[in-house]
This record gives C-alpha cells, structure tokens and sequence, in this order.
C-alpha cells in the first residue's frame, strides 16, 4: 500500500494573508488524482476504525464536496486570520512591552519641574535643551522663516572695511567659510542657513524674478509648497491664504496666542520634528495650522474664550440653531463622552474617551468638532517639562456598530497629524470587540505610519495596566482607583475676571515687551549665526529666561483670556498653573459651607 502526502507550497512574502489562503485552497482543491479519503470500518465491537487506504480516482468534471469543504475551510481560516492579525499581532508586542515595564510604578508628577530654567533629567532629544548642532541649525533656520512670515525680519550689516553692508539674507548665505570682496577685504565666516533658496530656472541660471538681499516678501515665501504626496490636509492651500489673506502682524499675533504657556522654541520644534526637520515642510504646516486657528476653528477667540458657561448661555437661545450648538456641547461634556484624568506611567495625561456613548447623528458635526478641539486645547494645559504629549484610551467597552462614525475619527486624525503635531504619546485601544478589527484595517489605512505604530490595543486590565498603574486606572475600566466621572455645572459668575479690561490691558502689555525682546534675541542670533561670539548655551539660557517670563506672564493672564473649565471647578488646573492630576473631593458638603445671612434667618 502506498501513501502519498501532498506538500503545501510556501506562499510568498510579499503575497496578502487572503490572497494567499485562496490560492492555497485552489490548488488543493485541484488536486484529483491521489488524495486522502477515509475508509470506514465497523467490526463486532461496534468501535469504528479508522483506515487510511490508497485510491486512484477517475477524473470527473464535477468538482468533489470534498474540495468545496476544503475551500471553504481555508477561506474561513483566511478570514478569521485577517480579521484578528491586528490583535494577534499585537498580542507579541504587548507580552514584550509588560516584561519591560512590570517593575515600573505610577508616576510621581509632584516632581515635575514648572520652569523653564530648570532642565529635566529625562528630557527626551530635539527639545529645548538636547538639541544636537545640526539641529540648532534647522531651529535657527526656521526662526528666521518665522520673523520673515511676521514681517519682522531685518537684514543684520556686516562691517567691511570700515563700512557697514546688509549681510545677506538666509536664503543667500552660503556653505562658504569665507568670500573675498573685489576690494580685498574679508568677510567673516557665513552660516550655514538654506531657506528662501533662490529658484533656478531649467537652464540653471537664478531666477532674475527673486529681490535683492533683505528684501523678501510675502510673495516670495508663496512660492514654497508640498509635494502632493506630502499634502495630505490641503496644507498648501492653507498656507498661501494665511499670506495672502492675513497680515503679517496678524499672523504674529496669532503665532503668539498659541504660545500660552509653552516654550517658543519647544513650539517650533514640534513642527520639525514632525516634518523630520525639513525646515520648508515644517513652515508650511506652522503657518497652516495658523490659518486653521484663526480662520477655521476660532479656537482662542471663541473655543477657549466663551468656554462651557458661553454653551450653558447658548442653550437657553431663542436661536434654534444656537441653542441646538449650545446644547449638543454640553451634552458630550456631562455625559463624559471624553474625559482628562490621571497619568499613564510615562507621566503623560490621559484623555478617556467612552466609544459607547457616541450614536451617530445624535450631535451636530460642528459641535462634536467643537468639543474635541475644546477638549485637545484643555489638555494642551496640563502638560509640564519633559512632559509634552498626552496618551488616549479609547474604551470600546459594549461597543456595537451603532457607535461607529468615521466623521469625527477623520477630524480627530487631522487635529493630531496636521494641527497638534507631536502631541500623541500613545493610543491604548482597550477591549475591542472582534467586530472592530475589520474597522481599524480601514482606520489605519488613513493614519500616518507614524501615528499608527503608536496604538497598542489591550484586551484586558492586565495589558492595560503594562500602561497605566493599576492603582490609577479607574474601576470602570477594571482598575482599583475609586474614581468616576462627574460633570460640575458653569458657575455664572467663574469667568468674571474677563471682564476686567483694564487689568488685562496691564498683563497683555507686559508680554507684548517680552515677545519684543524674544524676538530680539532670536533675531541676533540668526544674523551672527556661525560667527556669533555667544556659545549656543549660551543663546539658550537668554531665550529660556524670557521663556519662562513668558510662561508666568501667561498664566497671570490665563483668568483674563480662558474660560473657565471642568478642569478648573474640581480643582486639577489651579491659581497660576499648578496641577493636582488627583484632586481629593473636599468635605463637608458644600452647602455645609456655605454662610447664612441675617435675610436668611428672617
């Protein structure tokens, strides 16, 4: 008797996990000429046997039940395995990730430094204060763009001879260490600075179009663009309206609103890092997200200024449509459809967001893109150094398809990939149903691969718990902190200090004298470049000292320019800045507290 065992070919690399079951189970279905059947035998004993015997089948046309089952099998095998590689695959990274951090414990954000005169030991690369040279140089380069774009960039002179000339500009500055003019004279060594380059046309030759030295103008930054595979959010688009549509002031103005209490420099450096230090890219995206600010969202005259007591008021309208907007936004901030609590064990804020109590059509898109905006601008202000990003927990707890809407997952995408970038620490997608893994192929497919490689899902409290200490991971999600959400409704009197203008006007004048000499210093430092007789440390330690006047400025002006939020009421964001991620509920009661007066009693 023989037996003939057919081997299974290896399938490709290269080829999808489908494809490759189908054409697996088309070539075994193929086969007619030898295969496995078995024979079955029933001896006295009632116990049956099973044989396997050798058979030579005719070929018939009709295709056997045996290959049908056969092929079915391996496409269901090939389905399953498609539907749950994400977590499979996952399921490895996880087990490395828990052995790594096992022994590390909650963080203990008590020890964040609140100044930026005090370096942080664990302060990650391309931050203020562990920039390498190369990458000062793409820092400073970016500068000068910036006081371009605001109209404050003024050629430095260079002394020749006894005679003072315009040192060229950015884009002129050569790779030279030195030139010698037609007089003899020598001048001194030039940076390496690249922007602005003068284009060329096909024949090589500059383009006669171009201005003179010092001399740059909005037109010219216009020339710069995105390639289309670089352009994912219209950002070209966007950037060529900010020039042309907005003044140069304005777009200073609004540059420094979006500073609040960050570093100037940390700012721009989260525009090159994310461009990978491409100082064009990371300028068109600087001044996009500009445009989107002030043009698109409204966010610091009208998101972070009217805050949840101007959407009590507007729910209350006459206006249908405004109290339509008013009520949707408050809905989504007393149902906690996302919430910021806790810490992760990076030290990094955590932003819940509750899939389950979102329907589809139950909110207004302008609303639900309101409050995910109001929500990433209050994180923004719970982040300290070395602390710069926040992690997300999405809980797909009872999730069902009627919670599914890829409206605002796009939204959510484009707010961190184009307008907050380097913002996300991590995405934790905990207890996914199976239902969801076909989604994320579809999700994943939109997100840059940068982004996608930082979502991790966890199935349970003990994956989670590799990110975040048990200790402070809520009971709703499986963990030990007694902790649960609660809405604290507007007080109509919390934003009072907005209204006090002239106090204002002294804290706004202050700062504006602080960006002046920030720019001051930014400015002699771009012009003596290579040549300047100030070590880079010490450039740094002038712009962090102005950095942290500005840091204190702002949040003596915070009352004055920021509504006041959920954050603020339960006492995590305090007076000038000071956090307190795990406030203990204060007791007695509050009307325990509260005086009686004399009308009272009558």
């Amino acid at each position: 008797m023989c037996l003939r065992v057919h081997t299974i070919r290896r399938i490709p690399a290269h080829t999808s996990i489908l494809s490759s079951y189908i054409q697996a189970a088309r070539r075994l279905s193929k086969q007619s000429q030898h295969r496995l059947n078995p024979a079955v035998h029933s001896p006295p004993s009632k116990r049956q046997a099973y044989h396997t015997g050798y058979h030579s089948a005719k070929p018939v046309q009709k295709r056997s039940g045996g290959g049908l089952f056969t092929t079915a099998v391996l496409l269901g095998i090939a389905i399953g395995g498609v539907l749950f590689y994400p977590l499979i695959g996952n399921k490895r990274n996880i087990t490395e990730e828990i052995e790594k951090t096992r022994s590390k414990k909650a963080i203990d954000y008590s020890g964040f430094p609140d100044s930026y005169l005090v370096m942080a030991s664990n302060m990650p690369a391309g931050r203020p204060g562990t920039l390498t040279p190369e990458q000062e140089t793409k820092l400073r380069e970016l500068w000068a763009a910036t006081m371009k774009v605001f109209g404050v960039y003024e050629p430095a002179t260079l002394e020749i001879n006894g005679t003072e000339t315009p040192l060229n500009t950015p884009s002129e500055m050569s790779e030279t260490s030195s030139t010698t003019t037609a007089t003899g004279g020598k001048e001194k060594k030039k940076s390496r600075l690249n922007v602005f380059k003068r284009h060329k046309d096909k024949g090589g030759k500059e383009d006669s179009s171009n201005p003179p030295s010092g001399s740059a103008t909005p037109s010219d930054l216009s020339s710069l663009s995105l390639a289309d595979e670089d352009d994912k959010y219209g950002q070209n688009k966007d950037f060529k309206a900010a020039l042309e549509n907005i003044s140069p002031e304005d777009l200073r103005k609004t540059f420094w609103s979006m500073v609040k209490h960050d570093h100037p420099d940390g700012l721009l450096l989260r525009f090159l890092r994310a461009r990978k230090w491409d100082v064009d890219k990371a300028l068109i995206m600087m001044i996009s997200t500009m445009h989107w600010r002030a043009v698109d969202m409204h966010v610091d005259d009208d998101i972070i200024r009217r805050g949840e007591l101007a959407a009590l008021e507007d729910s209350k309208s006459d206006d249908p449509k405004v109290k339509r907007e008013g009520e949707d936004f408050l809905a989504q901030m007393r149902m906690g459809k996302s919430y910021l609590h806790g810490l992760d064990k990076e030290g990094r804020p955590i932003c819940t967001v509750r899939v389950r109590l979102h329907k589809q059509g139950e909110q207004t898109e302008s609303s639900l893109e309101r409050f995910t905006v109001y929500t990433i601008e209050t994180a923004r202000m719970l982040l300290r150094p070395p602390v710069d990003t926040a992690t997300i927990i999405f809980d797909m707890t009872n999730f069902s398809m009627a919670n599914m809407d890829y409206t605002p997952v796009k939204f959510m995408i484009r707010c961190f990939e184009a307008n907050y970038p380097e913002s996300l620490g991590t995405v934790l997608v905990y207890k996914a149903p199976w239902v969801f893994n076909a989604i994320w192929n579809i999700i994943r497919g939109w997100l840059d691969p940068v982004v996608a490689g930082k979502v991790h899902f966890t199935k349970n409290v003990e994956e989670l718990e590799v990110f975040v200490a048990r200790s402070q991971i809520p009971a709703e999600l499986g963990g030990d902190e007694k902790w649960e959400y609660q809405y604290v409704e507007p007080d109509s009197n919390e934003n009072a200090l907005m209204e006090d203008e002239v106090k204002r006007e002294v804290l706004q004048t202050a700062r504006r004298e602080m960006v002046q000499k920030y720019e001051s210093g930014v400015l002699d430092w771009v012009h003596k470049g290579e040549n300047d007789d100030k070590s880079l440390e010490e450039r740094r330690e002038e712009r962090d000292i102005i950095a942290d006047d500005l840091r204190q400025n702002y949040w003596k002006l915070d009352p004055y320019l920021r509504a006041r939020s959920l954050y603020d009421r339960v006492g995590i964001i305090g007076e000038g800045g000071r956090l307190n991620f795990y406030p203990v509920k204060s007791t007695p009661a509050p009307e325990v507290t509260q005086e009686t007066s004399a009308d009272d009693l009558d």
